[in-house]
């Protein structure tokens, strides 16, 4: 009888295989090592093929693949393009933000384009024979025959409003010595209104040549052989130029056109004993001085509607809070 054949003994475990105490050993890797076990890959990421890197066959899935491996080189035309959609990208943000602001401008230009057009549009048709004189109106005449003055500025007509040119119309009424000032005024479409101021004819002054009437200041205005009807004759002491003068200017001026008419002589030897002849009757009235003419006129005008120059020798207003009457 054979005796059975001695199994051959066991080879105790690794030190790296012996399970430590209180915690239980994967042995998953050593087996893996041994050639006994593949390794372990999640179901989902081994569905869509994510866990294993193609390019990297011993990658796992939680370590990133290089991406620009086989990526193409960026160019000059690529950075160029990048840049050109960036600045057109911000050049649309700052149209948005400043649509406001434009179309605030675009309303301010559009007002001033309108007035400057409107401005200029005027002016073509204020030069322009649309708006030609057609007619000169001479005002404020008494003593000057208007139709004659109108007749020396006939040179204006036809010239734009505008274009009227005063230093020919200056010329025309120098010709006219009762003209003391005058002014312009256009009425359109075609009048042209001559506004003339007349010089106060004060008297008449006794020269050589003859009879000269004067205005307030002096400036002779015609001369005649024999004294004009309606003027009163002038004996003033040191004639035109002296303070005399001026005071008799300053009286005329104050009278009433009624009183004024009815003087026939004037005498003055100093400044402070002006003296008027009124009429026929040769009533005279003591004025004094020049001051308060305008307060004496009134006062003088009322006293004649009281008591005629017929019934009357003197009209004293020398002082006119007391007036003598002779």
């Amino acid at each position: 009888m054979r005796r059975p054949t001695p199994l051959p003994p066991t080879a105790p475990p690794a030190a790296a295989e012996r399970p430590s105490r209180g915690r239980p050993v994967d042995d998953t890797a050593s087996r893996a090592d041994d050639g006994l076990l593949a390794p372990v890959i999640p179901l989902g990421a081994a569905a869509d093929g994510a866990g294993v890197d193609e390019a990297r066959p011993d990658a796992y899935a939680g370590e990133p693949a290089d991406e620009g491996a086989d990526a193409a080189p960026i160019g000059i035309r690529d950075v160029w393009k990048a840049a050109h959609a960036r600045r057109r990208a911000l050049r649309a943000e700052v149209r948005r933000f400043t649509a406001r602001q434009r179309r605030r401008r675009m309303v301010w230009i559009g007002v001033a384009a309108s007035l400057l057009l409107l401005v200029l549009t005027t002016l073509a048709a204020a030069y322009s024979p649309l708006f030609a004189v057609e007619k000169v109106h001479v005002v404020g005449t008494s003593l000057l025959d208007a139709a004659a003055v109108e007749e020396a500025l006939q040179s204006q007509v036809g010239t734009p409003l505008p274009l009227v040119d005063e230093s020919a119309v200056k010329a025309a009424l120098i010709a006219f010595p009762l003209v003391q000032s005058y002014s312009l005024e256009a009425r359109p479409p075609h009048e042209l209104v001559v506004r003339i101021v007349e010089r106060l004819p004060v008297g008449l002054i006794e020269t050589a040549a003859g009879y000269t009437l004067v205005d307030a200041a002096g400036v002779a205005l015609s001369t005649t052989e024999k004294p004009a009807a309606g003027r009163p004759l002038l004996e003033i002491a040191g004639g035109t130029g002296s303070k005399a003068f001026e005071a008799v200017g300053q009286v005329m001026r104050a009278l009433p056109a009624t009183i004024r008419d009815q003087v026939t002589a004037i005498s003055a030897s100093t400044p402070d004993d002006v003296a008027l002849t009124l009429g026929a009757t040769d009533t005279q009235v003591i004025w004094g001085s020049a001051d308060d003419s305008a307060m004496k006129a009134l006062v003088l005008q009322k006293v004649m509607q009281s008591r005629p120059p017929e019934s009357v020798s003197t009209y004293d207003v020398s002082s006119p809070n007391a007036v003598v009457v002779r």
